[in-house]
């Protein structure tokens, strides 16, 4: 129950501190996980954040529930999903009668234009990141660059961009298998 309510306060945490999304909380949620509590390594949380942008929802629900699951079952899943959700609900509430109050405000209205450019900037730090753990030998680049083109002038969804770029890794591991198999069976 100690490692339930761990989890819990640690996504309430971070549910109530970030701003900008779950790509904006990526950063937070490695910082959190992985260096402070050491719950996973750096590689597996990205192959969650791989995961869970490819299944519906919000990246950092996704994320949140896969960490509490690797760390406590599926108690731990609830915990996490329960602990990153609570904030955002309890706040947008707050948020959204306040807002509506002030919206024309021009304290507010520059308080914004403020707050735009550094999520974006948060976002971009988080790609980097990924990225660098991302491109990992001579074909993961021409997969960025194909799948980066295919949402950018293709205006393709993110899930036939994700199934191709599997199915690509898919063909070059066997590919790399065969090679290797068959260099291996000449040696023999």
């Amino acid at each position: 129950m100690e490692k339930f309510f761990e989890i819990f306060l640690t996504f309430f945490k971070l549910g109530t501190f970030s701003f900008g999304g779950g790509y904006a909380m990526i950063p937070l949620i490695e910082r959190e996980v992985c260096r402070n509590k050491k719950w996973i390594d750096k590689e597996d949380l990205y192959d969650v954040f791989a995961v869970s942008e490819a299944l519906p929802g919000a990246i950092a629900l996704n994320a949140s529930t896969f960490v509490g699951y690797r760390v406590a079952g599926i108690p731990g899943a609830v915990a996490a999903l329960l602990g990153n959700l609570l904030p955002s609900v309890l706040i947008v509430w707050v948020l959204v009668a306040a807002f509506l109050q002030v919206k024309d405000n021009a304290y507010v209205q520059n308080a914004m234009n403020g707050i735009r450019p550094a999520i974006i900037a948060l976002i971009t730090f988080a790609a980097y990141k990924i990225g660098k753990s991302g491109i990992k030998d001579r074909i993961t680049p021409f997969i960025f660059v194909g799948a980066f083109a295919a949402c950018y002038f293709f205006h393709l969804p993110p899930m036939p961009v994700i199934i191709c770029a599997a199915l690509t890794g898919l063909a070059v591991g066997a590919v790399k298998a065969h090679k290797a198999h068959k260099s291996g069976g000449e040696q023999k």
